[in-house]
């Protein structure tokens, strides 16, 4: 994806964090720290916690701190898994789960719907992914993906069905958006999901 689209994206999702009030705000799946070196300069934040599986991004994301201006009091950084959070990241006002949810197996987006809708249970919670639609107009062959760590990418349709049903059953109501790069037939090259708590319904129970 180009720097560009990478841009726009980034863009998308810190306007939504804005918009949204939030204080508390969780990075799941933070990485190098694209996002988190944009939050930590923003002094409405009282609370930033970056999160990822991998200490080698998160020991770059250090370094890249030590060049912001840090305008947030509290700051944390860790190691773990968005899928088995832990207990006190329960309750943040906001979630940002940024290109992250392709890396996971598939059969273990389940545990991540529990670990972020019913267990850390944000006020609002962004998820953005690759839209597999617009893979031809950067040259992605069929049957392939944009980044060898991705394990799956979805089309927009598959990703609004799997929004909307999990929306449903942890009583949220989702909007979701084209981003970066807008086309007539084929979107964004990403696509992005906002769920909200405080406009939803109760949940429903889900077999």
């Amino acid at each position: 994806m180009t720097s560009r689209h990478h841009e726009e994206r980034l863009t998308a999702v810190l306007d939504v964090v804005r918009q949204s009030g939030a204080a508390r705000v969780l990075d799941l799946g933070c990485g190098d720290g694209d996002l988190f070196v944009r939050l930590v300069e923003d002094p409405r934040y009282e609370e930033l916690v970056g999160l990822d599986i991998c200490r080698a991004s998160l020991d770059r994301l250090r370094g890249r701190l030590t060049a912001c201006e840090l305008r947030v009091p509290r700051l944390d950084l860790r190691e773990a898994s968005m899928t088995e959070p832990p207990p006190d990241l329960a309750g943040f006002d906001c979630a940002l789960l940024v290109e992250t949810i392709e890396h996971l197996d598939p059969g273990h987006l389940s545990k991540l719907e529990q670990a972020l809708f019913h267990r850390m249970r944000p006020r609002t919670a962004v998820i953005t992914t690759p839209n597999a639609d617009f893979n031809p107009l950067l040259g992605v062959p069929p049957h392939r993906m944009r980044h060898p760590g991705h394990r799956f990418e979805w089309g927009r349709a598959k990703f609004r069905a799997w929004c909307t049903r999990a929306a449903a059953a942890a009583g949220y109501a989702v909007r979701i958006d084209d981003i970066a790069g807008q086309h007539p037939d084929f979107g964004g090259a990403s696509q992005m999901a906002i769920f909200r708590s405080d406009v939803a319904t109760a949940p429903t129970t889900v077999a």
